[in-house]
């Protein structure tokens, strides 16, 4: 039985990204593909082949984390507060589940003004709250699209505050629906230069969608990881998408998700191994070591957190003392981890391009 200290390893803390490089393809790479290779995302082209297909996920981060001030009638007067939320999960077209700091300052029935964007606390649980807002649907979004910051994961938020910057920055290419607060950072590495590239080798490129969550930067809290119950976020993966990844696989092409998060979705669209279907609704799959997968060949993604699921889903893919080792030679060659840090490009096996 494996367990969470498994997962852990030392960083030095001068490794975690605060800001990405830019321009964006000018990441680091790691490459294991049998060997262990130090390379660049723009070399990305010379690792893939005609045929080949990547899989994008096309959610796009709303600037999730408000500012305000809490008002509320007193008998001594009008009471005021400052406010932070983040928003985590749209209930209805008017109402956000969020958590809110400091969460002690706010009742049940107070009033909070983001600006001119007004909300009432509906439910209060522990740090999270329920927000009612005064505008609804895309009237809704627009107003926190304009007064939102984006939501950086602790790691980053601790030691900076989220600028104008990052509204680009943790922000992929591709975005178009909305949904996540969190970005599925592996993509942040592409620009419309490298896409082009890569289309004029003839490798392939599909979009599914998963709306990234608070969820995502929860620890694990258990020591046996069999015990650890998952995050549950949305998903989608539209009939060409999955018509996409059956051809290339029926091709012979290889199939390689950006990200994790693109990896569990289609992993849990798979409907056998070497199949998969259109899919759309709540996905908590772990993928852990001894996990089958069923339509990935490889993985692009970014250096995850000690004793994290993501951890143990790369774990999975290459195998538990091969991510050791990887995670060993990132660490010794100074490359930069989490959200806006370097890339790795994962082979579930070695294979040759000729």
């Amino acid at each position: 039985m494996q367990t969470l200290s498994d997962y852990d390893f030392e960083l030095p803390e001068e490794l975690i990204a605060l800001r990405p490089v830019s321009p964006r393809p000018a990441s680091k790479m790691l490459v294991a593909n049998g060997d262990i290779v130090d390379a660049h995302v723009y070399d990305l082209p010379s690792w893939l082949q005609a045929g080949d297909l990547l899989v994008f996920n096309n959610t796009k981060v709303i600037p999730a984390r408000l500012s305000g001030e809490r008002f509320r009638e007193t008998p001594h007067g009008s009471g005021f507060a400052h406010i932070e939320v983040n928003l985590i999960e749209r209930t209805d077209s008017n109402t956000w589940v969020a958590l809110a700091k400091p969460a002690k300052r706010l009742r049940v029935g107070d009033n909070i003004s983001f600006g001119d964007l007004k909300a009432n606390v509906q439910a209060k649980d522990g740090g999270e709250v329920t927000l009612v807002f005064d505008r609804n649907g895309q009237e809704l979004d627009v107003a926190i699209e304009k007064i939102g910051a984006m939501p950086l994961p602790p790691y980053i938020a601790t030691k900076r505050a989220a600028d104008e910057r990052d509204k680009d920055d943790y922000q992929t290419v591709f975005a178009s629906r909305t949904g996540a607060v969190a970005a599925p950072t592996a993509s942040l590495h592409f620009d419309a230069e490298l896409l082009a590239r890569l289309d004029t080798l003839g490798v392939n490129s599909t979009e599914v969608t998963l709306h990234v969550g608070a969820g995502t930067f929860l620890p694990v809290k258990v020591d046996n990881i069999d015990e650890h119950k998952m995050h549950s976020e949305w998903g989608e993966v539209s009939h060409e998408a999955a018509a996409a990844i059956n051809q290339t696989i029926a091709n012979g092409g290889r199939v390689i998700p950006v990200g994790t998060t693109a990896l569990r979705l289609i992993e849990t669209a798979a409907t056998g191994i070497g199949e998969i279907a259109a899919w759309v609704g709540d996905t908590d799959i772990f993928i852990r070591p001894g996990y089958k997968f069923k339509v990935t060949n490889a993985l692009m993604t970014n250096f995850h957190l000690p004793k994290s699921t993501l951890m143990m889903l790369v774990a999975a893919l290459v195998g538990y003392d091969r991510i050791k080792q990887i995670y060993s030679h990132a660490i010794a060659e100074g490359y930069r981890f989490f959200s806006y840090g370097d890339s790795s490009l994962l082979f579930r096996e070695p294979t040759k391009i000729d």
